[in-house]
């Protein structure tokens, strides 16, 4: 089940976790979840325990214990920006050489030779990539 919800600000534990609450009750759902999946900002691994004191340890599977399950999704997101801004020059490097390949277009000749010659099989045409 989806919803959207106005959550007004400041976007605190307390906010959250009553908002939360009352979707649950809203819904009759609030002693019948087992797993609310939010992404890794502090504020959320605050309002996770609040939300269980509100609704009650006992009335929860595990006693609450795995209601937040982390955003796997996010969690892939943080580990890609790290990996690519540890190779961030390297990266610059490759796209500064493929600029260069690519501006003309005997340049591009002159790249497709010597990947012939030093025995590289190219079958498609070298491009930059979009950096966003």
């Amino acid at each position: 089940m989806y919803k959207f919800i106005y959550v007004p600000a400041p976007h605190t534990h307390y906010v959250i976790g009553d908002e939360l609450y009352e979707s649950l009750v809203n819904w009759n759902l609030d002693e019948k979840v087992s797993t609310i999946t939010l992404n890794n900002c502090s504020t959320n691994d605050t309002a996770v325990p609040y939300l269980v004191r509100k609704i009650g340890k006992s009335k929860l599977l595990g006693e609450g214990k795995l209601l937040h399950m982390r955003c796997c999704a996010h969690i892939l997101n943080l580990i890609v920006k790290d990996v690519l801004e540890m190779l961030k020059d390297a990266i610059e490097n490759f796209r500064d050489s493929v600029a260069c390949w690519t501006a003309t277009p005997k340049r591009v000749e002159k790249f497709e030779e010597i990947a012939k010659y030093v025995h590289v099989n190219i079958d498609k045409k070298i491009g930059l990539d979009c950096k966003t």
